[in-house]
């Protein structure tokens, strides 16, 4: 894989519980390579026009450009909130070894 096909999927969870659920479909249904599990994250946001916060967990999640529509619709499926974070950050480079063993990891796009 190229490392411009790669991206790294940022997703807050509300808890463990929840990231663990998306964290486990995700994989399973090979749209991930690997997600790391970041737990304690302190958020702060504007919502309903005001600023709140929230402890959150954060998963990083490791994928490819052509698969990010069938993570957003697969994490909308079990995530909590009405706007899920859900934005993805491109790989502009990488080893080529990982970047290797990532496409392997994932399913096959054809």
């Amino acid at each position: 894989m190229k490392a411009s096909q790669g991206i790294v999927v940022m997703i807050t969870c509300c808890s463990k519980r929840e990231a663990l659920k998306i964290k486990r479909a995700l994989l399973e249904r090979r749209i991930a390579a690997c997600v790391n599990v970041i737990s304690s994250i302190e958020s702060f946001f504007w919502w309903q026009g005001k600023i709140d916060s929230a402890k959150e967990v954060l998963l990083l999640v490791k994928t490819k450009k052509s698969l990010f529509k069938e993570v957003i619709t697969l994490v909308k499926k079990i995530h909590q909130y009405d706007a899920p974070e859900i934005i993805a950050l491109p790989i502009v480079a990488g080893s080529k070894e990982y970047l290797s063993w990532m496409e392997k990891s994932l399913k096959s796009c054809s």
